[in-house]
């Protein structure tokens, strides 16, 4: 139940909204003019004010003002039988929700201020989530409020303020970046910078240089003095992902380097003292590894002072309706798409989901169901037929694409032409399906850029897409 404003000086104007806004189940309450609504609204808010822009005491945009002063929130929407250009401009400008002119349509009416009411509750969830996230349900960039965060922030808040190294585990797309990040930037070192690189993501040729930085001539290659990631980070933190990764050669001179804080560049005779703090992150069992002899086992004890570990997605799912609507709000607010919120057929689709690919999957989920959704809300048939499935493109229809408006299951065709298939074999440990497509999506547009000079139109003609979604994805892949 609502409260509603009705601010008319015609008093049949008055009880004819009254009824019809008492049938829609509101708590309606009445003024004759701008004095009295005035009065009204300073004793109590309302959730919404119906006023009249041309009443003899004064003019319904001065009961705008009132209602904004009182609550910035109030949905106000204003009717009048002198629609001008000009007070419908200052009325938008100065926050009006919406304008209708006498006489109006009774459905059309009632259904702007239905909308508007929701638009009012779901900017008091938006407040609520940011809240949440900024507040006791998490550190910066986390989201969720289940017993197993609880423990995560916990260990944060204890080591924040220590220069004790912290190991991450847990399985691929949990958030081990994000708990890196919030670490930094809840400790005194949030000035300085946090540098992030994957260690399974580099050559092994080029890993050393990559971290400990070269002098020119050291190499092949070098022709110029390079500093490296450990320099860079100075005096903030170094976030070491997939550290299972780093070759043998390499975990001894990191180790000397969380030893003695001193390292020396590639081809350089001088040592170099640094100050950094050191988060490394992993999904394997590094325990295993170090009883296989594939990592150094003084290493292991060196990186892992305070252990991190991350829960799964499906061990927390109480944590999935806050971080949809994150998701929701981030990927509107990049796409600039006018998406209020999540229906609750949909939330309950994706409360039920197995997210094999743990909250990354539910990301790359609410991304898709943005970029496909043709409402103002989100609803089961812009959501996957099943999470973690392989479809090659099928997606649900939005709503009537198959009639009577039920979802039905289609594939987008590659443009007529069936897509060249290189054979490859899954390594022994696996892989993360998330960041394979991702890479080969992204060497897919820098190819596409390639073949057309850098020209973007023509690449994302060349590649199926939108010049918008061809743009978001450069920006998403940082390709300039």
């Amino acid at each position: 139940m609502a409260s509603v404003l009705v601010v008319d000086d015609e008093s049949s104007v008055r009880e004819m909204l009254g009824i019809l806004l008492e049938k829609e189940g509101h708590l309606v309450s009445s003024a004759s003019g701008v004095r009295e609504a005035t009065a009204l609204l300073k004793h109590d808010p309302f959730d919404a004010v119906l006023s009249d822009i041309r009443m003899p005491d004064g003019s319904g945009i001065d009961v705008l003002r009132a209602a904004r002063e009182t609550d910035p929130d109030t949905i106000v929407i204003l009717l009048t039988a002198f629609a001008t250009t000009d007070t419908a401009v200052e009325a938008m400008k100065l926050g009006a929700y919406d304008y209708i002119t006498k006489p109006f349509n009774v459905d059309d009416l009632k259904a702007k201020v239905r909308k508007g009411l929701e638009t009012k509750q779901l900017r008091a969830e938006n407040r609520g989530l940011r809240q949440a996230i900024e507040g006791r349900y998490g550190f910066r960039g986390i989201v969720g409020s289940s017993p197993r965060l609880q423990q995560v922030y916990e260990v944060i808040e204890r080591v924040k303020d220590t220069r004790a190294n912290v190991l991450i585990t847990g399985e691929s797309g949990t958030g081990k970046e994000v708990v890196a990040r919030a670490i930094h930037f809840a400790s005194k070192r949030a000035v300085r910078p946090f540098v992030a690189v994957n260690c399974g993501a580099i050559p092994k040729d080029l890993i050393e240089s990559e971290l400990f930085g070269h002098t020119k001539g050291a190499f092949t290659g070098a022709v110029a003095e390079k500093a490296g990631l450990f320099e860079q980070a100075e005096g903030g933190t170094l976030f070491l992902d997939e550290i299972g990764e780093l070759p043998l050669d390499l975990q001894v001179k990191l180790l000397r380097v969380i030893q003695d804080r001193t390292f020396r560049r590639v081809g350089g005779q001088n040592d170099i003292q640094v100050d950094v703090r050191i988060i490394a992150a992993t999904n394997r069992d590094l325990a295993r590894q170090v009883a296989d002899k594939t990592f150094r086992e003084d290493l292991f004890y060196r990186l892992n002072v305070v252990g991190v570990e991350l829960p799964p997605l499906r061990e927390r799912r109480e944590d999935i309706p806050l971080l949809a609507l994150h998701f929701l709000h981030k990927f509107t607010q990049e796409t600039g798409r006018r998406i209020t919120t999540i229906s609750r057929e949909a939330m309950s689709v994706l409360e039920t989901m197995p997210y094999p690919g743990n909250v990354r999957e539910l990301e790359n989920i609410i991304e898709r169901a943005v970029a496909l959704e043709s409402a103002d809300v989100i609803t089961p048939a812009s959501l996957p037929a099943r999470s973690g499935e392989k479809t090659e493109g099928a997606i649900r229809h939005p709503a009537g694409a198959a009639g009577e408006g039920r979802p039905a299951v289609g594939i987008f065709p590659l443009r007529g032409v069936p897509l060249p298939v290189a054979d490859f074999d899954i390594p022994a440990e696996g892989l993360c399906l998330e960041d394979y497509i991702g890479e080969i999506e992204r060497r897919a547009i820098m190819k596409a850029l390639d073949r057309t000079g850098g020209a973007k139109k023509e690449a994302a003609d060349l590649l199926g897409l939108t010049f918008r979604a061809f743009r978001y994805r450069c920006e998403k892949y940082r390709i300039d």
